[in-house]
């Protein structure tokens, strides 16, 4: 059985003939009313105007419908259900990557990554891997870690949301946008 994704009850437009419906409440393109009537006048108010009769909500009693040109209230709903999904964007996780030794250049450009995954809204995973022996310096790592986060948080682009801690070979803390 293929789905067929035009065949979904929401996407389907109700309008001119197929409104079934004794009596709707007519609107006009720019959404004021005009009153309730039997379907047939207001059908026939819409060729007037050439026009086509849209159903907005079968839901109402009585249903209410819209004058307007079928092409606009379909480009309309696109880009309602554009804004929808540009709104309901997740907020991604990201990851920085940081060294026990790095130098001053490096830190830098790894605290301005920072802020901008912040400010776009993203959470940031501070992370740094022990390599051989630097596991036996981790206050060293602290305290990179404290440096950065504490820049973050002064500026107020973001907060601590995990603490510095250690997870195996590895020093993880976490920051989400304010």
């Amino acid at each position: 059985m293929s789905y067929n994704r035009y065949n979904r009850k929401k996407d389907y437009i109700t309008y001119n003939n197929r409104i079934r419906f004794p009596k709707v409440r007519v609107l006009d393109e720019k959404g004021e009313s005009i009153g309730v009537m039997p379907t047939q006048q207001a059908l026939n108010k819409a060729r007037e105007e050439d026009k086509d009769l849209v159903l907005i909500t079968d839901q109402a009693k009585p249903p209410v419908v819209k004058i307007i040109e079928l092409s606009k209230y379909k480009y309309q709903q696109q880009r309602k259900q554009a804004k929808a999904r540009k709104k309901n964007r997740t907020q991604d996780l990201k990851e920085i990557r940081l060294t026990m030794f790095m130098g001053e250049g490096d830190l830098q450009s790894r605290k301005k990554k920072i802020k901008q995954f912040l400010t776009d809204g993203d959470k940031v995973r501070l992370s740094l891997q022990f390599k051989g022996r630097e596991i036996t310096k981790k206050e060293f790592a602290y305290e990179l870690f404290s440096k950065v986060i504490n820049e973050i948080v002064e500026e107020k682009l973001g907060t601590l949301e995990i603490e510095p801690k250690i997870m195996g070979r590895k020093i993880i803390a976490q920051l989400t946008p304010v």
